[in-house]
């Protein structure tokens, strides 16, 4: 090995180091915070490590903060809408694949990148206004829709790339067979994208589970209150419990990380389908 291919690989090596301290170091901070008593947080000179780690923060969390419910409103409506948007992507993005109306096909799709231009602040009045003329505000099933909508045309336009990579033979053989448009796009091409759905629920539910605003205007009640606006109470002048809000965090992280976890294989398949164009 030559000397420069070797300095080469050892900046790549302390690149990557120094790319996995920064992105993991934060993290593991939040995760040794929430293993500390409150005594120990505060000590000076910083104590990087607990003496005696303890799990009272994730008791205190789930006893007196009521997190489990928070948890459990914020699961509801990310499934709600994560698998709202990936079946009404799947047919729009098969719509959108496969008919023929060009014209009309790149005015819809202009009009779905253009809705992602916009930015949520500009929306959440008028449709605040909207739904409490509908007595809809302070409802988690009408928040999930809410979701579902918010994520749903970049989920539609997600789709429409994985169908583009199906063949149209496909569904051509099944029809001649004697299925019905639908039925080729259930037993037919449905199961080659579970690749694809895998990547859009999994965009949806990141998106959704960490979504903060939209909860905090449409949720008023204590017991409705999501995971994120739940964080952002624990913040008040009265001073920060960081332990307890760490152990939150901690929390919080485990949904969309479980998440990536079970599907990674599928999602790294799906979004490089997906981004690659014949």
């Amino acid at each position: 090995m030559n000397r420069p291919s070797l300095i080469a690989r050892i900046g790549k090596f302390v690149a990557l180091a120094l790319f996995l301290f920064f992105a993991l170091g934060p993290l593991a901070w939040i995760i040794i915070t929430s293993l500390k008593g409150p005594k120990e947080i505060y000590t000076f000179p910083i104590k990087y490590l607990p003496s005696h780690p303890s799990l009272e923060s994730y008791r205190q969390l789930f006893h007196f903060a009521n997190f489990g419910i928070y948890f459990r409103n914020s699961f509801l409506v990310t499934i709600e809408g994560a698998v709202g948007a990936m079946v009404l992507s799947a047919f729009g993005g098969y719509a959108l694949s496969r008919f023929r109306f060009k014209s009309v096909k790149h005015t819809m799709i202009l009009v779905l990148y253009v809705t992602q231009t916009i930015p949520t602040f500009m929306l959440m009045l008028p449709l605040y206004l909207m739904m409490a003329d509908l007595r809809a505000v302070d409802n988690l099933g009408v928040l999930g829709l809410i979701y579902m909508v918010s994520v749903l045309a970049f989920c539609v336009i997600m789709a429409k790339s994985f169908f583009d990579r199906i063949p149209a033979s496909l569904e051509e053989a099944a029809e001649i067979d004697g299925c019905s448009m639908f039925q080729s796009l259930l037993r037919v091409i449905m199961p080659l994208l579970v690749p694809g759905m895998a990547a859009i629920f999994s965009f949806a539910f990141v998106n959704i589970w960490n979504e903060l605003f939209i909860a905090v205007l449409f949720m008023s009640s204590p017991d409705k209150l999501t995971v994120p606006v739940a964080l952002n109470s624990f913040i008040s002048k009265a001073g920060i419990s960081w332990d307890v809000l760490s152990a939150g965090i901690v929390m919080a992280l485990l949904p969309t990380m479980l998440v990536f976890a079970i599907g990674q294989r599928y999602i790294v398949a799906g979004l490089t389908e997906g981004g690659v164009k014949e």
